[in-house]
């Protein structure tokens, strides 16, 4: 699909983005490259990262891989430090990287909710940790008419109410916009850097929906989804630029629901025939017992 942004809304930045080698991440990097930034991809398996690194270089994007796990901190630092290192900067940090799988809460063992905790909300706030100092207005490699550059991170809709055999995710996503919150409020003040998040909905072709939804889920899904289609990657990556750019200079500490209205709603109790039915039955039934009703007196 073609961008509604200009070609250039993100010409001269920097991108680090963590678990960008697939999915999500990759359709991010892709749109982000195709819109003006260098990019930076850190990832835990280097096959991944060359593969992703070589389609980008491949349609005239600057990009770089570099293996780490956003669990350890001294991965995030060295490749933060490497990153500015090979590109003299960074704008633009993605927290993109996340474990998800299906287990209910009484087969979910205590080290496999921390560990999607680590992952996810402990491996964001390292990032943003590692990569601050870069990011306030007058870092290095940042001219003094700079603002501050942005964050973004990664979220999901699950813990607005609450999913089935999602516990750990759940928390480790709500901890997330928290983050994002309470980072907006801290950097946004101290440092002029705009920190949002945005929360997916089920976005087809991805591993997480193979992995989350089999088939026969998704096509049930489909008949009570207010837009009754999946999500495109293309349609996160959009709300990225958006998020990035100056299009959002204006927004901070939100994250963006982009799902079509998924979590707002709920299977259909009735078909609609039927609650049509229902309701003409309830009016007429409401008519007669008000025609049949004694008229009301008007003594005290």
């Amino acid at each position: 699909m073609e961008s509604p942004f200009k070609a250039d809304v993100l010409k001269g930045k920097v991108a680090l983005v963590t678990g960008g080698g697939s999915g999500i991440g990759f359709e991010i990097c892709t749109q982000f490259g195709k819109h003006g930034a260098s990019i930076a991809i850190m990832g835990r398996r280097r096959s991944v990262l060359d593969s992703a690194v070589d389609a980008l270089t491949a349609i005239g994007i600057p990009a770089v891989g570099f293996e780490g796990d956003v669990r350890r901190q001294e991965d995030c630092k060295r490749v933060v430090e490497s990153t500015f290192q090979h590109y003299g900067k960074i704008d633009i940090l993605v927290n993109n990287a996340a474990g998800n799988f299906l287990a209910s809460a009484e087969d979910l063992s205590p080290n496999g909710f921390k560990t999607v905790l680590d992952i996810d909300s402990v491996g964001t706030f390292t990032m943003c940790h590692e990569v601050l100092k870069y990011l306030k207005k007058g870092a290095p490699g940042r001219s003094p008419s700079d603002s501050g550059g942005a964050i973004l991170s990664i979220s999901a809709t699950l813990h607005l109410t609450a999913s089935w055999y999602q516990i750990h995710v759940s928390a480790a996503k709500a901890a997330v916009d928290a983050t994002t919150r309470n980072l907006a409020l801290e950097w946004g003040t101290d440092y002029d850097i705009r920190v949002n998040g945005i929360a997916p909905g089920p976005i087809g072709d991805t591993v997480g929906m193979s992995k989350l939804a089999p088939d026969e889920m998704t096509s049930k899904a489909r008949d009570y989804m207010p837009l009754y289609k999946l999500g495109e990657k293309w349609d996160i990556a959009m709300a990225a630029l958006y998020l990035t750019s100056d299009a959002g200079k204006f927004v901070n500490g939100t994250t963006l629901i982009v799902d079509g209205g998924l979590w707002l709603s709920r299977p259909r109790h009735l078909p609609k025939d039927q609650v049509r039915e229902l309701s003409r039955v309830v009016e007429k039934r409401s008519r007669t017992t008000l025609v049949g009703a004694p008229k009301p007196s008007s003594k005290l």
